[in-house]
């Protein structure tokens, strides 16, 4: 009896450990300062339009979304490694403030991976934006404005200040990262960024 006991409690004290040992992240140093509310936790997602693999992410995003804790935030930042990502992440922050990200986020990312459409052609983005009731001139105007420029270039800082390296990536509350490499699959991305919210949660 007291055998089982002792290996009972062994195992106890070791399921932590095994469970941390189950998902592969990186901690941030030094931790990043998260824009979210203080009384929430925030998940990161640097994700690419052009990129297919954070294009068949979505999907887990979406369905987590509608089941995530009250107390978890998501932030969207567009990655930014070169001009072409830059372009590309101007077009996320004018969605943003035009207040069309909800409606027109899923949307562009269709249209580049299912429809392949190129948002560097501007006659073709354009034509994209028309059938979906948005004034392209507007649009553009919106895209060269100080704001939408000045969230362009804080997103290559985040990008370099979490040490992203490609996409999909996900952090959590500015103190871990999760690499695709890490996840090895969708689901593992998110199971790894609800292991790290609940790690975070208990340290508040």
């Amino acid at each position: 009896m007291k055998k089982l006991f002792a290996f009972v409690s062994a195992m106890l004290i070791a399921l932590p450990a095994l469970a941390q040992g189950q998902f592969q992240y990186t901690e941030l140093k030094p931790p990043q300062t998260v824009e979210t509310d203080a009384k929430k936790i925030e998940v990161t997602e640097f994700f690419w339009y052009g990129c297919p693999h954070c294009y068949n992410l979505e999907p887990y995003i979406e369905r987590w979304q509608k089941t995530a804790p009250a107390d978890v935030q998501l932030r969207r930042i567009p990655a930014v490694f070169n001009q072409r990502w830059g372009h590309d992440a101007a077009i996320f922050y004018t969605l943003e403030a035009l207040g069309l990200v909800d409606k027109l986020h899923r949307p562009l990312f269709d249209a580049i991976h299912r429809d392949r459409l190129d948002t560097a052609n501007a006659e073709a983005f354009s034509q994209w934006l028309q059938k979906q009731g948005v004034d392209p001139k507007k649009f553009m105007e919106t895209m060269k404005s100080f704001g939408v420029q000045s969230k362009t270039k804080r997103a290559v800082q985040l990008t370099t200040a979490y040490k992203i390296d490609g996409t999909p990536a996900m952090a959590v509350q500015g103190r871990y990262t999760i690499s695709a490499d890490q996840a090895r699959s969708q689901q593992g991305m998110m199971d790894t960024v609800n292991y790290l919210v609940e790690q975070v949660r208990k340290a508040k």
